[in-house]
């Protein structure tokens, strides 16, 4: 069994602020992905990319890709976090 890893108060208040802070730009990125860029859909299918509108494009794939990438940052930027303050998963 691996020991517990103790934190300072300061130390903990610290962590969780950035764990919040990088909480909060996620979910901004997801917002603004998810529904902004779909609000706009009408006047991005002015623009066509290989015979799409872009509206289309970014409704039907361009979210998803970010999305997937979201997840991939995210992690790698909590384990960042994580490793710097001691409490990383082994």
């Amino acid at each position: 069994m691996s020991d517990t890893k103790v934190l300072t108060p300061q130390k903990a208040q610290e962590y969780w602020q950035r764990t919040k802070n990088l909480m909060w730009v996620v979910l901004v990125i997801w917002f603004l992905s998810g529904f902004v860029v779909h609000a706009f859909a009408p006047a991005l299918n002015q623009i066509r990319i290989l015979g799409f509108p872009l509206g289309f494009y970014m409704a039907a794939q361009g979210s998803l890709i970010i999305f997937v990438w979201l997840i991939f940052w995210y992690v790698n930027r909590q384990n960042r976090i994580d490793d710097e303050f001691g409490v990383s998963e082994d």
